[in-house]
């Protein structure tokens, strides 16, 4: 088809009728493929082509830019034999470009790979060094400018505050790590599930018992539902949803905790906070996102949180997402697959 577009498409829903062993690799290759001529009008386009492009094969030819609504790939033409990354405006998306010969003279060939992806988690991975760089750096700074206070010999009662001091940093070290580690194993796989029905109500109860979190609780409960799932990470799960509500609400505010059963168990936690911007609302389930980076470390935790609850609740089978409250502050919900049991 790429080769020949009379010989490729047929009136008859276009079937392939070439015998051309390397015009069908061409034809099915997992990248995007025209066929330009002499005056850079598209002539022919592979299957990956026509599904990215929504090209109409019996309006061809047609010019480049008419076919693609790209008018960035023009400038890519005139390089042969060179690799370009492109950004798609209408498409929104971003491809690496490369423009070869033909078989037939004047007539080139456009390859065109979706690198959108690739790029996208080369960004994640920068940020999360950069990030993870930014949470070691305070209390390994705080840690030798106490130590060196240390080595000044300081009366007793400051040497105690600085000893004080070098614990809880090395505390919030360890932490960091840990859930690191915990995360990166869940993100392995290498957790297993530990699948029991329990009362979800006495979960809920337990949690908030262990918590002890220093506000009123709103319960819209259903009672009597059991749930087959890991009761342990479930329980993290919702305790790590609870700590997140309790740092971001005002202090004495009420945090609300329901649950519905209606095809999927879903579980919500409410805050009064000052809510989420729509565009921080994917990426707060990212690992040491932070909305706000000026918020201390004590109050706003280390951005590994809702990042660990999500990975747990993925395990568990679920989904999670958080959306803003109709008068004010931020839910965050957990959807479990429906094995519920009503205890007759």
């Amino acid at each position: 088809m790429i080769w020949d577009r009379r010989e490729a498409i047929e009136g008859r829903g276009g079937a392939h009728i070439t015998n051309d062993l390397f015009a069908d690799l061409l034809e099915h290759a997992p990248v995007a493929v025209l066929l330009l001529d002499a005056a850079n009008r598209v002539i022919a386009a592979n299957e990956a082509a026509r599904a990215f492009f929504e090209i109409d094969m019996a309006r061809l030819p047609a010019s480049l830019v008419e076919v693609t609504l790209e008018s960035r790939l023009l400038d890519v033409v005139g390089s042969e034999g060179l690799e370009h990354e492109v950004q798609l405006v209408h498409h929104r998306r971003t491809v690496l470009a490369r423009v070869v010969p033909a078989r037939r003279q004047s007539e080139t060939l456009l390859f065109l790979a979706d690198i959108t992806d690739l790029r996208h988690l080369a960004r994640v991975r920068q940020e999360f060094v950069a990030n993870l760089v930014h949470e070691l750096k305070t209390p390994l700074t705080s840690l030798r400018l106490t130590a060196e206070s240390l080595l000044g010999d300081p009366l007793p009662k400051d040497r105690k505050r600085f000893a004080e001091r070098v614990i809880k940093e090395a505390d919030l070290l360890s932490k960091i790590i840990d859930n690191l580690r915990h995360l990166g194993d869940i993100e392995t796989g290498v957790i297993s599930l530990d699948i029991t029905r329990f009362d979800l109500a006495e979960l809920i109860d337990d949690s908030l018992t262990r918590r002890a979190l220093d506000r009123e609780i709103h319960l819209d409960v259903q009672r009597d539902l059991v749930i087959a799932s890991d009761r342990a990470k479930l329980s993290q799960a919702l305790g790590n949803l609870l700590d997140n509500a309790a740092k971001f609400s005002p202090p004495g505010t009420p945090i609300d905790l329901t649950v519905s059963a209606n095809g999927e168990i879903v579980i919500s936690v409410r805050d009064r906070g000052p809510g989420i911007s729509p565009e921080h609302w994917s990426r707060v389930f990212e690992r040491f996102y932070k909305i706000d980076r000026a918020r201390p470390r004590e109050a706003g935790g280390f951005g590994l949180g809702l990042a660990i609850t999500k990975h747990l609740v993925q395990a568990l089978g679920g989904r999670i997402w958080t959306e803003a409250a109709r008068d004010g502050g931020q839910i965050f919900s957990i959807a479990l697959p429906h094995q519920v049991l009503t205890n007759s």
